[in-house]
């Protein structure tokens, strides 16, 4: 009698653990399904993109409006400077695009939306403050860590003397080096605003692993 309560204990036991792992796995297969579908799709925009400058396509010359926005956002970020591109269509999943950035070292190829919201950086990486794409000054650009491999889940890897690939909106493209990578609580911001000396610079910025500090990429044109 005791054998046989102590066997149907087991069993339960042993279903509740499959039934756990099963689900992990589940979760799992989701989280980097959705990683390849969300990759997948800034891959095609990004090659859509150059293959327009490619084919001799021109594009109106862009205006910028850089005043910041003081509002707040969830995970801590400042609010986006507006950014409006006169004469420009170029938008992905709904947002607008301010141009594309590659980072060949960790397989990176993604579209910059135009500004910060909780749904744009579940999106893409966006851009934060700054001059601007390819611009003289330093830029700001933001993305979240899922640790799936989407969007800067892989900054941890960077290494200073990777290479960055930024094409702007009028299909200039610029090479930027990585001179620094660091760890800064999610408040800092003294690195924003810098004296790149006339020189084209961009700050990547996103959580790390664990959520209790921000990882830093500083990156200078060419």
């Amino acid at each position: 009698m005791f054998e046989s309560k102590y066997s149907k204990v087991l069993t339960v036991i042993l279903v509740i653990v499959i039934i756990a792992i099963l689900g992990l796995l589940g979760f799992l297969a989701y989280d980097y399904y959705q990683k390849y579908v969300i990759s997948g799709d800034a891959n095609n925009f990004v090659d859509d993109f150059k293959g327009q400058f490619a084919d001799g396509e021109t594009t109106n010359t862009n205006t910028t409006d850089n005043s910041t926005d003081t509002g707040s956002l969830t995970d801590g970020l400042q609010d986006a400077n507006t950014v409006t591109v006169s004469n420009q269509n170029r938008t992905y999943k709904g947002f607008g695009v301010l141009g594309t950035m590659e980072i060949p070292a960790i397989d990176f190829s993604y579209p910059v939306l135009e500004k910060v919201t909780k749904k744009s950086i579940e999106t893409s990486v966006a851009f934060l403050c700054g001059a601007g794409l390819n611009e003289p000054g330093n830029t700001v650009i933001i993305g979240h860590n899922y640790r799936n491999g989407a969007f800067f889940s892989n900054n941890k890897r960077l290494n200073i003397g990777d290479k960055i690939y930024i094409r702007d909106l009028s299909g200039n493209e610029l090479t930027y080096n990585i001179y620094d990578k660091f760890e800064t609580s999610q408040n800092d911001t003294s690195f924003y605003q810098r004296d790149t000396g006339g020189v084209p610079e961009v700050t990547l910025s996103t959580c790390t692993d664990d959520s209790s500090a921000r990882l830093i990429i500083l990156a200078r044109a060419e």
